[in-house]
Order: C-alpha cells, then structure tokens, then sequence
C-alpha cells in the first residue's frame, strides 16, 4: 500500500492498494514483484483498520495492481470502501469485461483508469502471451464509454513494441470504439525492474520524439497527453 498519492486519482488524495497478481506478462512491467505475486501480503483487516483512522484525510481509494479483477472478492472489497463513503478509483488492464461492468452497474466506480496496451494486431507480444482475447478488452471500452462513470486509456510506449504507425493505427481503434471524445495518456516506458530483464537494457524513446509523434496522433483522437 501507498498511503498518500496525489497523482493517481485527478484531484483527489487517496490511499493506493496494490493486489497481487496478473494474467498479463507485459516484459517491460516493473511491478514483476506484483505479478509474481512474491511480496508480502497486508491482511484486509489491516488495511481498513488504516483507512478507518485516515479517512477524515483520504478522499478514497486508488485500488491497482498486479490485476485487481483477477480477484474474485474484488467486488465485496472495494463495496466495503464505498460503504465507508469513500471515493474509489480502478486501475485494470480491461481482461475482465463481466466484473467490470458489475462494479458500474452497482455503482462502485467513480473513476477508472483502463491500459490500452498497443493497437489489437500487436496485443499478444505486448502482454507477453501467445493469445489475448482482444474482444474483452474492447467489451471493457465500450462498458466505460456508456458508465457514466470517469475514465480514463493508458499506455506505456517501449521502443520495439510501439512505433508511430501503430499508436495512429491505436487512435482509430479507439476512436471507433468508443468515439473521439476519450483521454489517452502515454507515458515513457522506464528501464527499471522490468519483467523481462533483458527490457532493462532498452533506452526510452526521447520524451521529444513522443511529443512529435502526439502531434501526428491527433489529427486522429485530440485527447493524447504524454505524461
């Protein structure tokens, strides 16, 4: 857990959950420890023991990960935090359409944060799988674009697994998706700690040439932020 973040949930002060465990295998991933499932587990007991002494200066929850959905007490963990009058923020990487559309239709959502990791040819080798069913992370959009609810699509850039071409090509799935009118944000791949040690030794795309290429991508979805 990170008690305090200022940045992971737009204007809010929240207490970041990390739940272990993930069914993707991104190489460039630098929460391996996560994925793994190899760090020490904080009981729940503990966990809203803190948030009860910490709410009159929390204003919820960033519950991220690993894959939170992978989980199937997800649902009763984070209506717990809701209950406590707690706003709650959801990071996902989208694999789990069912799930995520009980948590909006229950209304146990108010901002979600969902990975897309590479245009859909290009899925499996970015995730780290030999297949990824694509359809679910598209049902996934499309439950966000008709919630209601805040939301957000996420990549992290790796040299060798994005080029220019397949970010544009990435805008227009999403644009016929979901419309024009969605934020994406980038971020610049870090070399540290990665899943797959020999991502280590890759240089980041210079924050410049992302910018340069945001430019191109926006002739196609306007929304396109580096962060």
């Amino acid at each position: 857990m990170q008690k305090t973040s200022f940045v992971d949930y737009p204007g809010k002060v929240v207490a970041v959950v990390f739940t272990l465990g993930c069914n993707f295998r991104c190489p460039f991933c630098h929460n391996g420890f996560l994925v793994n499932g190899d760090e020490e587990v904080m009981s729940q007991n503990a966990f809203f023991e803190f948030l009860e002494e910490k709410k009159k200066v929390l204003d919820g929850v960033c519950v991220s990960g690993g894959e939170p959905m992978i989980h199937p007490d997800v649902f009763e963990f984070i209506k717990k935090i809701k209950d406590m009058g707690m706003v709650v923020k959801l990071d996902t990487n989208g694999s789990r359409p069912r799930g995520l559309k009980r948590l909006v239709d229950a209304g146990l959502l108010d901002y979600v944060a969902m990975d897309f990791k590479n245009r859909f040819c290009d899925y499996a080798k970015t995730v780290g799988l030999k297949k990824v069913g694509v359809e679910n992370i598209k049902k996934s959009m499309r439950i966000l674009a008709e919630s209601g609810v805040g939301f957000e699509f996420r990549t992290t850039v790796v040299p060798g697994l994005h080029t220019k071409k397949g970010l544009i090509e990435g805008a227009r799935e999403l644009v016929e998706i979901v419309g024009d009118n969605v934020n994406w944000y980038w971020q610049n791949f870090r070399p540290i700690g990665c899943l797959n040690e020999t991502y280590c030794q890759r240089k980041p795309f210079e924050a410049r040439e992302l910018e340069e290429w945001i430019v191109d991508v926006k002739e196609v979805l306007k929304n396109v932020k580096l962060r």
